[in-house]
């Protein structure tokens, strides 16, 4: 009696990681078996086995890809409805509320800047994309002189607030550090982009 080849095939791809196909070949073999009275039905039961498997793991890495570049996508920079989001997707004029005080900032509430708000991203500093990790001291020094508040604002009591990466996300390729402008007399509303902030 014959070895079904698409048994010994469903195997093959399936230890390649070729799931769906090793799924389909499995599931062919198993008719072709019992069609044909060939051998190899516990190599098709193997092969689509491993197709499940692989198919399942695929999806998963497409679902885990597709959720990474959506929290790596850049906002509006005015948002029309709070949401939360990734620190990396906020750009210059992203308004936060509350402002976050960890050491590694990571998800955050953006806002309308219309609305009453604890900071907003007024300048962005990006690192050079083949730039060696300088220590966090010197990421945090580089994004903090690329601050720029004007001397109407820093006498208003706006102080400025300075995001760098930190190692852990500098290798996962985070090169953006942000400059932040907040007060701590309490809530602000509108840009300092287009001149429309009230101060508190």
């Amino acid at each position: 009696m014959p070895l079904e080849p698409l048994a010994v095939a469903s195997v093959v791809t399936g230890a390649l990681a070729l799931g769906p196909v090793a799924g389909v070949l499995g599931f062919l073999a198993l008719r072709r078996i019992r069609a044909r009275g060939t051998r190899g039905r516990g190599l098709a039961w193997i092969g689509l086995a491993l197709g499940v498997v692989g198919t399942l793991v695929l999806v998963g890495v497409l679902v885990g890809t597709a959720l990474t570049a959506r929290n790596q996508r850049p906002l509006p920079a005015d948002v029309t409805a709070p949401r939360e989001a990734h620190a990396r997707q906020l750009v210059t004029g992203s308004c936060v509320d509350p402002l976050p005080t960890g050491a590694e900032v990571d998800a955050v509430r953006v806002v309308p800047c219309g609305d009453p708000h604890a900071a907003q991203v007024v300048t962005e500093y990006a690192f050079d994309d083949a730039a060696v990790w300088p220590g966090q001291a010197a990421a945090d020094a580089r994004v903090a002189a690329s601050c720029d508040l004007t001397p109407t604002e820093r006498d208003a009591g706006v102080r400025a607030v300075a995001w760098a990466p930190t190692a852990a996300s500098w290798a996962r390729g985070d090169r953006l550090g942000l400059c932040l402008a907040t007060t701590d007399a309490g809530k602000l509303t509108g840009s300092f982009l287009d001149g429309t902030v009230h101060l508190p």
